[in-house]
């Protein structure tokens, strides 16, 4: 049987326990927060003075964590580009005029929860003052235009490494974020990305254990995919980033330029979320493996040290891109 066969075969047996996963790691609609829940109510007789109380705090941010929160915010807005990806996924059956299979449900309850992330923060930036919203939109459909390649393909193995490992990089940012805006006053920021980190915990934790699962019935194949997404590096899903009037990709690294600087999501961070998953899988203690799965587990098991000191070499340059979508602050 081909191996592509016994991928799918493996997703239609996991498959019957996508209504427990549901259950477990995502929230009914009338359950879970909403953006309005956290931005000014503008039904309310308070709404221009609780916007001009955001916009007098949001005066307070330095440059490089408003660079940081739009491109976040970009991120979550290419949302489409990543629910077309995920459904076409081997195993993942999204058949015209009905649900689809039980993977299809999983994924569209999944892009629910994750479309209200960049609701709430496209509203925050747009509220604050501090940015060019019309840059900022050219931006995102841009992303959305250009899509994405993370390297996958359509093979489930390698996606769900690459949702473990994404969705626990999210979650390292908005926390970062949320941590830096309450040092600077903004606590009613610094709640909105709390809110969103643990989303994209919940959600990491739902990946991940597919993965588990996965290990359990096809422990080499598995371990094969973990070794393949990590020889070649977690792209991640905003690398296509331009600003209007540029090349595609152009924009990506002065955007994790800055992430870096401010400390929201750096090279340190990506190492420990590798030695992360290696653990959470206990990759060291996998059984009944080939000859070439035992090899691959070996690398993995020797990758984040050599990754560790290579990311120690790495040089931020000191001075910020000027991205059209914020302009420096006026004193």
């Amino acid at each position: 049987m081909s191996i592509k066969n016994i991928r799918l075969e493996v997703m239609q047996f996991l498959e019957k326990n996508v209504d427990s996963f549901v259950e477990q790691y995502l929230i009914p609609v009338e359950k879970i927060w909403q953006p309005s829940d956290f931005l000014p109510d503008s039904q309310g007789e308070n709404f221009f003075e609780e916007v001009k109380e955001l916009r007098e705090i949001a005066k307070e941010l330095p440059y490089d964590f408003w660079v940081t929160l739009v491109g976040d915010t970009i991120t979550e807005e290419a949302l489409p580009t990543y629910e077309s990806w995920l459904m076409d996924v081997e195993g993942i059956d999204q058949q015209e005029g009905s649900q689809g299979n039980g993977w299809a449900k999983w994924v569209k309850q999944w892009t629910g929860e994750e479309n209200r992330h960049g609701d709430l923060l496209n509203k925050y930036l747009y509220l604050s003052g501090r940015v060019n919203m019309r840059e900022i939109e050219m931006t995102t459909q841009h992303l959305i235009n250009d899509g994405f390649d993370i390297g996958t393909g359509t093979d489930p193995y390698k996606n769900f490494v690459y949702t473990s490992f994404q969705e626990l990089a999210t979650y390292v940012s908005h926390n970062r974020v949320a941590q830096i805006a309450k040092k600077f006053g903004d606590n009613k920021l610094s709640k909105m990305c709390k809110m969103i980190a643990g989303d994209e915990m919940r959600h990491h934790h739902a990946y991940s254990e597919f993965v588990t699962r996965i290990f359990q019935v096809d422990p080499s194949e598995m371990m094969l995919a973990f070794q393949y997404m990590m020889k070649q590096k977690i792209v991640m899903p905003a690398h296509f980033l331009r600003e209007s009037g540029q090349k595609i990709s152009t924009a990506f690294e002065q955007f994790s330029d800055s992430a870096q600087r401010i400390g929201v999501y750096t090279a340190t961070d990506y190492v420990e979320i590798m030695q992360k998953l290696i653990n959470k899988w206990e990759i060291d203690k996998i059984s009944n493996l080939t000859d070439e799965a035992e090899k691959a587990r070996d690398y993995l098991m020797k990758l984040p040290a050599r990754m560790a000191r290579i990311s120690e070499r790495i040089v931020i340059p000191q001075e910020s891109h000027i991205f059209k979508w914020v302009e420096p602050a006026r004193l």
